[in-house]
């Protein structure tokens, strides 16, 4: 991997930098720090051709050593399954690749979500964008200036997404440009922030960052991406302590996987852990059928099941919503549950 710490970069900034510099591409080299025999898994290191291995430090320290079935693990090890051709998985499961607009998708009325960075700090091997194509879609000024003449358009658009790739991917400095160019916009109300940066490398939440993201004028929202209960450690608890302070909404969407979280156990721990760590349950997405990913699906009557053994273990306001995206609707479609 290319050096990616430039000048430009605080020296804050390099801490989280270096970080995401040293990730670990060699899946032998991962299960070796867990003390997890490599051999029964060289069959599948050769996905990393289909979508590379990347993996933060900090992620791998909070796996488990001698488990090879450690969730974390599950979601960012190279497997042979990823070759499996499986009827209705394709490379573009949500028809997001036929924008008009590089950079920018606007799939429904009031909001558009912008690609602002194509890279991640962590490669999960479910990603719905494995296949994206992020060289015709690569963010920087000259896309964005596009993206906010689009906005000035349209009247309609109350809220900006940024999105990825990740969108926390970009360093302080351009995020601030593109944040004041989109609050130039008068009608943009909220910006909401996808992001997993500060989940696998919890450094990210510069004081840089918190500062830019109290001064908007705009009413921010941070998703954030977690999946598992063991992602939530001390840091990334000081992280998210950071952000309320700047008056940022913690939500967080993950996404239902064949064993990371199929269980009412591992939900309801969940739930409970984001809480703790002051973000609120939003989203628990079924599996968009992206190529490569068949193995972690859990079909839609299991989840319904899963998810009405949830609702009797927790409060309320820690259910996610049950939903699936499908390409070409105007909104995300919730999976009704049916009580007894």
């Amino acid at each position: 991997m290319p050096d990616i710490i430039t000048r430009n970069a605080s020296p804050v900034e390099q801490n989280w930098l270096k970080e995401m510099a040293n990730a670990v591409s060699d899946p032998q080299k991962l299960l070796q720090q867990l003390d997890i025999e490599p051999s029964a898994w060289t069959s599948g290191f050769s996905a990393r051709e289909l979508f590379a291995q990347r993996v933060p430090q900090s992620f791998i320290d909070r796996m488990e050593k001698g488990n090879a079935n450690d969730p974390l693990l599950r979601q960012v090890l190279p497997v042979a399954a990823e070759f499996d051709e499986v009827e209705g998985f394709s490379t573009d499961p949500l028809e997001e690749q036929e924008n008009d607009i590089p950079g920018l998708l606007h799939k429904y009325k009031n909001r558009v979500l912008m690609i602002v960075k194509g890279g991640c700090a962590i490669n999960c091997r479910y990603c719905f964008r494995r296949h994206f194509p992020y060289a015709d879609n690569k963010g920087g000024k000259n896309v964005w200036r596009e993206a906010v003449t689009y906005l000035q358009a349209h009247p309609e658009i109350d809220e900006v997404i940024l999105s990825g790739g990740d969108p926390l991917m970009a360093k302080d400095h351009e995020l601030e440009w593109l944040i004041e160019a989109i609050e130039s916009v008068p009608h943009i109300k909220r910006l909401r922030i996808h992001t997993r940066l500060p989940v696998v490398i919890p450094s990210r939440v510069t004081l840089a960052l918190t500062h830019m993201l109290s001064r908007t004028r705009l009413n921010v929202v941070m998703v954030t991406h977690i999946n598992h209960a063991n992602e939530i450690d001390d840091s990334l608890k000081t992280a998210m302590a950071q952000l309320k302070q700047a008056s940022v909404t913690l939500l967080n969407q993950g996404v239902l996987l064949r064993g990371v979280n199929d269980s009412v156990d591992a939900l309801k721990n969940l739930s409970n852990a984001l809480f703790d760590a002051g973000i609120l349950p939003y989203y628990l997405h079924v599996l968009d059928k992206v190529k490569g990913a068949a193995h972690f699906l859990v079909n839609d009557d299991e989840a319904k099941v899963l998810m009405s053994g949830l609702i009797k273990e927790v409060s309320g306001y820690l259910v996610p919503r049950l939903t699936r995206e499908i390409g070409g609707r105007d909104s995300k479609t919730p999976l009704d549950l049916h009580l007894e």
